[in-house]
């Protein structure tokens, strides 16, 4: 199955991109997902513990199973700002 994968902030000049397709076997799960995108660009593994992930626009878990056509997004943190 593919899925569409939308890359925010850190994790876009990582990959280089703001958008992937991925194939992935039936049922996979976002950290299934997250995993073989690691595998391709090893320096999201940085991310790894602060990214959040969010399914066709709604924030989900990391066992969150997929299905064909889903459009995950990695959510980096934010930061930033000013203190008044």
């Amino acid at each position: 199955m593919k899925v569409r994968v939308r890359c925010f902030a850190t994790a876009r000049e990582i990959v280089g991109t703001g958008e992937l397709v991925i194939d992935l076997p039936e049922g996979s799960t976002l950290t299934q997902l997250f995993d073989q995108i690691q595998g391709q660009f090893p320096r999201l593994q940085g991310l790894a513990g602060s990214l959040l992930f969010s399914v066709n626009r709604e924030y989900a878990p990391s066992d969150r199973r997929l299905v064909a056509e889903d459009e995950v997004a990695l959510i980096p943190p934010v930061s930033g700002g000013t203190h008044v």
